[in-house]
């Protein structure tokens, strides 16, 4: 697979009253086109730290993060992002706060175009007949599907997703998951998920990057060997299971336990 985003050395710290807290130190993640990685690691460890860079809110102290061949300096268009509290402005419907990416990046698409886009990915997600509805109107888990329908209704190359169903009862981010692997099957992109949840991260990703303690480096890559078209039922299988201890062992290496109890 084409490398598509490639995190080379990257270093990162923090100006704090009692001087520079290091959160990365010479990370290294590669990252192929149309492929899911997943990242994981101790509380702390500089995950959303990551994101920022990737996304070009913020440059790195020492090392690059290059994206599709070029380093990254600046904010990208090219670069959707979702978090865990799905904001959305409450005076627009759920239609409206989905195009706006479109008004932005692209203010010359007709209308009607940018209307059947983002209806589209809205009917894709369950929400065909709430276009026209309020975000107060909606559960979280509705907000939340209307978020990810608005981070990647520009056609973005790099989707990066911050925890975004963390806040989610089981039910209802199990049900996200299987939403998120069938937008990725209609809308390919690449794509950064930042989360604490191990099932999520074996369910969703292609590779589980494990960061280590802050300051963070790349700890351990797992490659998930599972069908794209996978259920939730393969998370109870074997080799699922198998997958979820060795990472959970990782984490507590990480943590600085010890990893050999499951």
């Amino acid at each position: 697979m084409t490398k598509f985003i490639d995190i080379k050395g990257v270093k990162h710290a923090y100006k704090t009253r009692n001087g520079l807290l290091p959160v990365l130190d010479g990370l290294d993640v590669e990252v192929g086109q149309g492929e899911f990685c997943a990242v994981v690691g101790p509380s702390g460890c500089g995950k959303s730290t990551l994101t920022r860079l990737v996304s070009g809110l913020m440059r790195p102290d020492g090392g690059a993060v290059v994206l599709d061949g070029q380093e990254v300096s600046s904010p990208r268009k090219t670069v959707g992002m979702a978090f865990q509290n799905p904001v959305m402005l409450e005076w627009r419907t759920i239609l409206e706060n989905v195009m706006l990416p479109l008004e932005i990046v692209a203010p010359k698409m007709p209308r009607a175009e940018a209307e059947a886009r983002a209806e589209h990915l809205l009917a894709m997600v369950g929400l065909k007949g709430f276009e026209k509805k309020r975000p107060s109107e909606l559960s979280g888990g509705m907000r939340q599907r209307a978020s990810l329908c608005r981070a990647i209704v520009h056609k973005p190359q790099v989707l990066i997703m911050d925890e975004p169903f963390g806040a989610l009862d089981n039910f209802t981010r199990e049900d996200l998951w299987q939403t998120m692997r069938d937008l990725r099957a209609a809308e390919p992109f690449t794509c950064i998920l930042i989360t604490h949840d191990l099932r999520e991260s074996v369910f969703l990703g292609d590779q589980v990057i494990v960061l280590s303690g802050r300051p963070a480096r790349t700890q351990y890559v797992l490659d998930v060997d599972l069908p794209a078209d996978r259920t939730i039922d393969i998370l109870y299988e074997p080799k699922a299971v198998e997958m979820l201890h060795l990472l959970r062992d990782q984490i507590r290496i990480a943590q600085g336990r010890d990893g050999g109890a499951h």
